[in-house]
């Protein structure tokens, strides 16, 4: 997978736009992250030059056991809340499959989160 066949994925997601928020950040790392969004909600953020790791939301009830079994692979979520976020690296042993289904349920979770008039907005568009 590279950062063009992973940023097609999460476009393809209902409602969904990208940006490079950091343009300001002192660092060149920051400054090329790419943050996915469903409306105004966060789901992913990508390095698109390093293309290295992801950050995704997760369900808290879940986070511990994909650490435990993803040993070194997917870690608490990096610059952000532990409780809610994971970093899923590219180059471990983590099918490619399953690192997109991770981040098609990151949007699920960001999807809920918007009121129920964004909702309902984003289902009149992707239909």
């Amino acid at each position: 997978m590279n950062i063009e066949d992973f940023r097609y994925f999460c476009l393809s997601l209902p409602g969904v736009h990208d940006d490079f928020p950091f343009g300001k950040a002192t660092s060149e790392y920051d400054r090329n992250l790419l943050v996915f969004y469903v409306m105004d909600k966060w789901f992913c953020f990508v390095n698109a030059e390093a293309f290295d790791f992801c950050t995704i939301r997760c369900a808290t009830e879940e986070i511990s056991g994909l650490i435990e079994r993803y040993a070194g692979i997917i870690t608490p979520g990096w610059h952000m809340n532990k409780r809610h976020w994971i970093s899923v690296r590219f180059d471990g042993d983590l099918p490619a499959s399953e690192i997109l289904d991770l981040v098609r349920r990151s949007y699920e979770l960001a999807k809920a989160k918007l009121t129920a008039s964004q909702r309902r907005e984003l289902d009149i568009d992707s239909i």
